[in-house]
């Protein structure tokens, strides 16, 4: 939320999976997508690490998150549609936590 917000960019909805998260955000035109994803994804990695040491140890020099992402825009899809979606994917998902 913190990378989010110092990029403002607005997170709609997320949903956090046992291996994977679901972010609905909204970015503005002036970012690029690579940088925005760049910043989430890293920041994230160092803080999950630090306050989980033994997840620090299992990735000392790999990777935590996957090296790629799935982005798409919601021009073709209704904003209501992706946020059914998300809702419905974390109702399924044991692990999901909704924000």
């Amino acid at each position: 939320r913190q990378t989010c917000a110092e990029l403002d960019v607005h997170i709609v909805k997320g949903v956090v999976a046992r291996d994977h998260v679901h972010m609905f955000i909204s970015v503005p035109p002036k970012l690029a997508l690579a940088t925005v994803m760049q910043r989430i994804k890293g920041r994230s990695s160092r803080r999950v690490q630090m306050e989980f040491p033994e997840l620090r140890k299992r990735y000392w020099g790999r990777r935590f998150w996957a090296r790629g992402y799935f982005s798409t825009t919601s021009g073709n899809v209704t904003d209501d549609i992706i946020l059914q979606y998300l809702e419905l994917h974390g109702k399924h998902d044991a692990t999901g936590v909704s924000r």
